[in-house]
């Protein structure tokens, strides 16, 4: 049975068995035929890999279509609904392309709540977010360095976050597979900063190693349990840590585990706090090391009902496409995904607005929808589906849309960069496929375009659904070289 697709023969209970048995005979001969028609299409050197990898043939779908031509020359499963893990990010960013524009940017607005004299603020500072993905530590610089140019250095009041752009249900971020402290696991939040990361510096020492905050964390205590080691060796360092946050009355990091002298300094991002908090010590940390100063606490609040002060505007969404896709960017699309329903449907976003945004987008555009299971976008999901017929249809749109090329160069490249800077190295595949990797567990997916050897360019979809999947890269390989060389000209499998 094709994962995600129920079946089953239903009983008449006034027709015998005698009547019955041959007709079912029948169907599952015709079936095994079909089958085995569709299967003598692919590739021998990829069912031979997939053999290999023990992933039964019923557990993969496959598409290969060139883009000029009407009809794929491969098709495989190509309607079971599946798991595409990352590969999802595809439909959201197609969704995004089409819905927002490619120029469009995300604002942050600030508010004085007071009259501001001589570099002072006498009052609290009001700081509105909307989703924006791409405050990273350089960009919340810029912000407050317009903050600074207004005349603000120091702020006598409370610094007010106002979060009612998105109305999101509590979230747990350790919910999807109990690495709560994992950056891809980062909640999604009106106001982010950094992509939610905590970045520490770990520094061996004489005896032990220093954890060093790239920000200041008051009121967290960091303590390092690990074990400075006499080893040149430093593959795999980040497997030998174990960080874990104690439960009780005050924040303290605990890092524990083995750490190699021949390291030298490493950095490791981490999803400390929820989004709000991170924002807190970022803009906090940030406006201290500028010389300005903050005197209260830090509030939730609403912003006020007049025009703000600043306005500071992300870079567009070409550009956080880029890195949403190259290196697959959850927080970036979950933000996007509540960002497309808010501006279709209205504010607050919800991920039910984000959902129905997205479906309609691909309805606009004739893909079908009955297979898409949506739930952030992300693919960051055990129940999101999608087959590899509507990914491909999708990547056919995005081909004869006016925004192709933006589409295409957010996609990572084999062999250059993103997450398949370091896949089929070495393989003709090198610069000419522009691909989307997707992994979880029992999940591999890749989706997107190759330029074969021929000057075609074809769409490109492999999603694999099984315990092995992890073992599916060297059928990956064979497929898209099979594609990359040109072989689907003449539509004879090699």
């Amino acid at each position: 049975m094709v994962p995600g697709i129920r079946g089953g023969i239903r009983h008449n209970g006034g027709m015998s068995f005698v009547r019955i048995a041959p007709r079912i005979l029948i169907g599952l001969l015709i079936t095994g035929l079909v089958v085995s028609a569709r299967s003598a299409e692919l590739p021998e050197a990829f069912t031979t890999a997939l053999e290999q990898a023990a992933i039964p043939l019923d557990h993969v779908a496959v598409v290969v279509h060139p883009l000029d031509a009407a009809e794929p020359v491969l098709s495989h499963n190509a309607e079971a609904a599946l798991n595409p893990a990352s590969v999802m990010k595809l439909v959201t960013s197609f969704a995004a392309l089409n819905q927002l524009g490619p120029g469009y940017a995300w604002t942050t607005e600030v508010w004085a709540g007071g009259d501001i004299a001589d570099g002072v603020l006498n009052g609290d500072l009001v700081i509105k977010g909307y989703g924006d993905p791409t405050l990273t530590l350089e960009r919340m610089w810029l912000l407050q360095r317009e903050l600074r140019a207004r005349g603000v250095r120091h702020i006598r009041g409370d610094l007010v976050l106002d979060l009612s752009h998105f109305d999101l249900p509590a979230l747990d971020p350790g919910a999807f597979d109990g690495e709560p402290l994992a950056l891809y696991n980062a909640e999604p939040g009106a106001l982010v900063a950094n992509f939610n990361a905590t970045t520490l510096h770990l520094k061996p020492g004489e005896r032990q190693v220093m954890i060093v905050p790239d920000i200041a964390l008051p009121g967290m205590a960091l303590t390092s349990q690990l074990v400075l080691e006499d080893s040149t060796e430093c593959n795999g360092w980040k497997d030998a840590i174990t960080p874990f946050m104690p439960e009780g009355e005050h924040k303290t990091l605990v890092m524990s585990g083995r750490y190699a002298r021949g390291c030298g300094e490493q950095a490791l991002s981490l999803n400390l706090f929820e989004p709000a908090a991170t924002f807190d010590f970022i803009f906090r940390g940030l406006w201290a090391e500028s010389g300005g100063t903050l005197s209260g606490a830090t509030v939730a609040g609403r912003a006020p009902a007049r025009e703000p002060l600043l306005k500071f505007t992300s870079e567009p969404l070409t550009d956080a496409l880029t890195r949403l896709n190259k290196y697959s960017n959850n927080l970036m699309t979950r933000n996007l995904f509540l960002t497309l329903g808010a501006q279709r449907y209205g504010a607050p976003a919800t991920l039910e607005k984000g959902a129905r945004a997205v479906r309609e987008a691909l309805t606009l555009h004739g893909i079908p929808t009955s297979k898409l299971v949506l739930e952030n976008g992300a693919g960051l999901s055990r129940i999101e589906r999608v087959s590899a017929d509507t990914l491909n249809r999708m990547l056919r749109a995005a081909y004869r849309s006016p925004l192709f090329a933006e589409f295409e160069s957010a996609l990572p490249i084999v062999a250059i960069d993103g997450t398949l800077k370091r896949r089929f190295n070495g393989s003709p595949l090198t610069g000419n496929a522009h691909l989307k990797t997707g992994t979880l567990r029992d999940v591999s997916a890749l989706a997107g375009y190759v330029f074969t050897a021929r000057g075609q360019r074809v769409s490109f979809v492999m999603l694999v659904n099984h315990p092995n999947a992890r073992r599916s890269e060297a059928a990956q390989r064979a497929l898209l070289e099979w594609a990359q060389a040109g072989a689907l000209s003449s539509g004879v499998p090699r």
